[in-house]
């Protein structure tokens, strides 16, 4: 008979890696950072978060992330619906589709916008695209809808229709049936989408940095301005820990919501069915079609603009890639190989970091399983500025030092990744029949050889799935490798785009076009092969 509470030396050391792993790559370098900065600081933490300034920031902070989670769910609830209860062609492909804005850069989206502003016109007004609260909005939810899909859609798609169909044999009109029994039990999925999403606007930098102007102002944004535009580390450093807090008090709601979700509810057979008639049909096709257009907006602007020079269609700028621009340290070729490195050793920290916290959540000691839940989904929102500032100061003496390192970036890349690894494995842990491990140890199997013959076969698609999120989050990675890359040789396409949208001319704009475009492409073709294994567990 197996236990939770039987303790010995490689239980210890599976329970203590992933804390240890966070506590010198997330905790140190956080705390450094925090305690460097208040210390230097001529203001109390008191002082400047009761500031008006502070409350101001915090005010647009919180509703521009309140009204971004309500417009996703206005956007992506239809489509949600569909996938989860019809069956029909290129099912797969479209729920894979919307999950790509989720994993493309900032700057590939800010610069997505831009374009569909230029294209169209939307530079002024209530509509702008540029330096607006609606150019905001508009990209959160570009990046969000994902997430509501597959949360609310993973968890709906897997409801039994039994009681449904009960309401209805008992005189329950469609709209009474869904109200009563369907949201009902979609309500704990609804709300821990709704904290996912409320805690990625909340903590949102790019979009607002290079979307909002100098007018919108974030928490993060304001991090950003105090430590690199008036090196007042001491501001910094006190709004950091304004928005940790915030973070932590997001992640913990957001955990427990999700572990509402009643098991009980959760079934193997596939709940879609195909279309029953032509209006059925009809509905299908606008929902989707309404969905992936209003998403395919940007991305094709951004598409346009890559193929175009001057006035023409061309492949010009797809071919001056290969060339170094003046200003750049690397071509764009290469700065897209060190991607592709940096993203594989990332995600094979992740992979390693991310299965064994997951293994800690659902064997661990409850206690440890539960801190170990929530400090691996600590830096997923905590500032990138943050993030990165406070590894390169950290980590710049002694054997310590890893600033001149490659590995300094694939080891703050895989921070990011972790959760996906995390979400997607430890759903497919929990669910397996305490009988198959009890069987294994009464036949004399010991605990690693229970994870290996059992534990891991089972949990082999989830931890696929994990590992190609964390390569796409990796590869795109760009707010804590802003700082932590600063090698010149170690330039990554996320940066490279930065530089090439910062400086003037349509030759440099049609690179950074082109080159997101290619990036944009590798990402969608990860995403393709994750879906093929996901259950909708990650997010």
């Amino acid at each position: 008979m197996i236990t939770r509470r039987r303790r010995n030396p490689r239980r210890f050391l599976l329970e203590i890696a992933p804390l240890v792993f966070l506590g010198i790559f997330f905790a140190w370098p956080v705390t450094e950072l925090l305690v460097r900065g208040l210390a230097g600081s001529d203001r109390s933490l008191l002082d400047i978060a009761g500031s008006s300034s502070t409350r101001s920031v915090v005010w647009f902070t919180t509703w521009q992330a309140a009204a971004s989670t309500a417009l996703t769910f206005v956007v992506a609830l239809p489509l949600t619906a569909v996938l989860a209860n019809r069956s029909f062609p290129g099912r797969r492909l479209v729920r894979a589709l919307v999950t790509v804005p989720f994993v493309l850069p900032t700057v590939v989206v800010a610069g997505a916008f831009l374009a569909t502003a230029d294209r169209f016109g939307l530079e002024e007004g209530p509509l702008a695209l540029r330096r607006s609260v609606f150019s905001i909005l508009a990209a959160h939810v570009f990046f969000n809808v994902a997430v509501v899909i597959r949360t609310v859609g993973g968890y709906w798609g897997q409801l039994s229709r039994d009681d449904e169909r009960a309401a209805r044999m008992l005189g329950n009109t469609p709209i009474q049936a869904f109200v009563g029994i369907t949201l009902r039990r979609l309500r704990p999925a609804i709300a821990a989408a709704a904290a996912i999403v409320f805690l990625f606007t909340f903590t949102s930098f790019g979009v607002v940095l290079i979307l909002g102007g100098t007018r919108q102002r974030t928490i993060e944004t304001e991090i950003y301005r105090f430590a690199v535009n008036r090196t007042d580390f001491g501001t910094a450093a006190a709004l950091s820990v304004l928005q940790l807090v915030a973070v932590v008090v997001l992640v913990v709601v957001s955990n427990r919501l999700r572990g509402n979700l009643p098991r009980s509810d959760r079934l193997t057979v596939e709940r879609a069915l195909p279309a029953r008639n032509t209006r059925d049909r009809v509905v299908v096709a606008a929902v989707v079609t309404t969905t992936l257009g209003l998403l395919a907006v940007p991305v094709l602007s951004l598409v346009a603009a890559s193929l175009t020079s001057g006035s023409e269609l061309s492949l010009s700028h797809y071919r001056s890639l290969a060339e170094r621009p003046p200003f750049l340290t690397v071509s764009p070729a290469r700065a897209m190989g060190n991607s592709l490195l940096f993203a594989a050793v990332a995600t094979l920290v992740a992979t390693t970091v991310g299965t064994a916290a997951a293994a800690v959540v659902v064997f661990g000691r409850r206690a440890v399983g539960r801190l170990v839940d929530v400090a691996n989904l600590l830096p997923l929102g905590t500032s990138a500025v943050t993030l990165g500032f406070g590894i390169l100061i950290t980590f710049d003496r002694g054997v310590f030092d890893l600033r001149s390192s490659w590995l300094i970036i694939p080891l703050t890349q895989a921070l990011i990744g972790i959760p996906f690894v995390t979400r997607a494995v430890v759903p497919v842990l929990a669910s397996i029949d305490p009988a198959l491990r009890e069987a294994a140890a009464s036949m004399g199997a010991d605990s690693a050889r229970i994870r290996r013959d059992i534990d891991l076969p089972i949990a082999r698609r989830a931890v696929v799935v994990g590992a190609g999120f964390a390569f796409a989050i990796s590869l795109g990675e760009f707010g804590a490798t802003s700082f932590v890359g600063r090698r010149p040789d170690l330039m990554t396409v996320p940066l490279a785009i930065e530089r090439l949208l910062a400086q003037p001319g349509e030759i440099l704009r049609g690179q950074a076009m082109a080159l997101s475009v290619i990036l944009m492409i590798v990402t969608t073709a990860v995403l393709l092969l994750v879906d093929r294994f996901d259950r909708g567990g990650v997010l």
